[in-house]
């Protein structure tokens, strides 16, 4: 085991991943992984599926131990709205540990990039049903809200004395304003009849009331005068 075994991985790579792996050193290369985005997410529907590149390096000892692994976007890669790299590479990492744990003592990196690919489409996944989950939250609660003004209160002993009280106050509102009103129409028919009956007394009435002076006789109403007013007349 040792350097033989790592030229022989890397040479079936090379066969698997003619387009995807690149060389740095005689004991490293990159991959580059494409992924698949989840099929039912219509926001990242028009974006770009998101790589990964996963830099592999050979310590001495592989593959009785395990390779150093780094994970890391493309350059100017557009971030994608399911999967940030910078945020989720220590979990994708540690994702994969119980996959180098059960291949210790073999050629593992193929088994760890597709470990990485599936760990990686899963986690976006989640993330998908997990907003569609909470839209689903959100249209059931309206649908609840929606047929709770159909279905009405639901009545029992407290709500019935509520709605009781509430009415009682309501009624007692209402004949106080009835009161208030008959009493305002009442005063205010007393003054028209008072100013209708003034109308209706003769001058010489008037005269007798102190409600009016002299000028305020007409002629029809020169017979009705006092007697006493007649004379002085007479007198003038």
């Amino acid at each position: 085991m040792g350097r033989e075994d790592q030229t022989e991985e890397r040479e079936v790579l090379d066969s698997i991943f003619p387009e995807e792996i690149t060389d740095i050193s005689d004991l490293s290369y990159r991959i580059s992984i494409t992924l698949d985005p989840p099929e039912n997410d219509e926001q990242s529907a028009d974006a770009e599926p998101p790589i990964l590149l996963l830099q592999v390096s050979y310590p001495e000892e592989y593959p009785d131990v395990a390779p150093d692994l780094e994970l890391s976007a493309p350059p100017n890669a557009p971030k994608h709205p399911r999967l940030d790299i910078s945020e989720d590479r220590e979990r994708l990492l540690e994702a994969l540990q119980p996959t180098i744990e059960e291949n210790m003592g073999m050629a593992m990196v193929f088994t760890l990039v597709s470990a990485l690919k599936e760990s990686a489409e899963l986690l976006m996944a989640e993330r998908v049903n997990a907003v569609h989950a909470v839209m689903e939250m959100e249209a059931a609660q309206a649908e609840e809200e929606e047929n709770r003004k159909f279905q009405g209160t639901t009545v029992n002993r407290e709500t019935f004395l509520e709605w009781l009280n509430n009415f009682k106050k309501e009624m007692e509102e209402e004949e106080r304003r009835r009161k208030e009103e008959k009493e305002a129409e009442d005063k205010k028919g007393t003054k028209k009849g008072l100013a209708k009956e003034e109308k209706k007394l003769t001058g010489k009435q008037l005269w007798e009331r102190g409600l009016a002076g002299k000028a305020d006789f007409d002629e029809e109403d020169e017979d009705a005068m006092p007697a006493a007013v007649e004379k002085m007349k007479i007198a003038a």
